[in-house]
């Protein structure tokens, strides 16, 4: 019992650390970020993204500012023949676009990045039975991302320890995936390999805008419904092997 604890302990201590170098938007302002979101692109080092990605799809996130500088989300993804919902509760954690979500095991989650109009930056750090992994979605309010959406979602992965392999642009409905664009390094550093293009399945779950506000409940919980599959359960909250490295993100 006391091993688990420590355990517990050294896990929530490295966390906290490797937290300390993400920047979240300065002045985030819930409700510009309120609407909806495309989710086109996501790099990680969850196993289960991992063994997954060459098939997923766009999905999308659904936001409500709520009291406290909570969010709600409301999450869609295609899944067999239809959608899979989620809902989420995003709880404020210090500062404004700083957030958890303790039922889906995120310890930490921030916008980096955001202009509101037309794209965010996303990073999410995840925990599950003591494995850790790293995520980060790159957000758009169309299902084509901007070529100032990709540069920044391209400039702040390599920053938390992901590489291109780790990475994937997720296909709208009916469309070939498109492979990831060519890196443009900063000054003094070297080039990185293009992604490749991935296999493609079909959009099964249409992506419509949503009029009006969104009326979830603030600092709701997550409610993943009987429906819910136990595949879809585990890459939600999907778990992996906990990275070894600090890393620091450069300016």
């Amino acid at each position: 019992m006391q091993s688990v604890l420590l355990s517990r302990v050294l896990v929530l201590l490295w966390a906290s650390t490797a937290w300390a170098d993400v920047l979240v938007q300065p002045d985030f302002d819930a409700k510009k970020f309120s609407g909806l979101w495309y989710v086109v692109a996501m790099a990680s080092d969850c196993k289960v993204f991992l063994g997954k990605k060459d098939h997923l799809l766009m999905s999308t996130r659904a936001v409500a500012a709520g009291a406290g500088g909570n969010l709600s989300v409301h999450m869609e993804f295609p899944w067999g023949d239809g959608c899979k919902r989620v809902d989420a509760g995003f709880l404020k954690a210090g500062a404004e676009g700083h957030f958890r979500v303790p039922d889906l095991g995120y310890l930490d989650v921030r916008v980096e990045e955001t202009d509101y109009s037309s794209f965010a930056v996303v990073y999410i750090y995840k925990e599950l039975e003591g494995a850790l992994s790293t995520m980060v979605q790159l957000y758009s309010r169309t299902e084509e991302a901007s070529p100032q959406a990709l540069k920044a979602f391209q400039d702040f992965y390599p920053t938390v320890g992901l590489p291109d392999d780790m990475v994937v642009m997720l296909p709208k409905s009916g469309a070939p995936a498109a492979p990831a664009p060519a890196h443009r390094p900063r000054p003094g550093q070297a080039p990185r390999q293009q992604v490749p293009p991935h296999s493609l399945s079909p959009l099964c779950c249409p992506v419509k805008p949503i009029p009006g506000a969104l009326a979830y409940p603030s600092g709701a919980g997550v409610s993943l419904g009987p429906s819910l599959s136990p595949n879809l359960t585990a890459f939600v909250r999907g778990s992996a092997t906990p990275r070894r490295h600090h890393y620091r993100r450069g300016h």
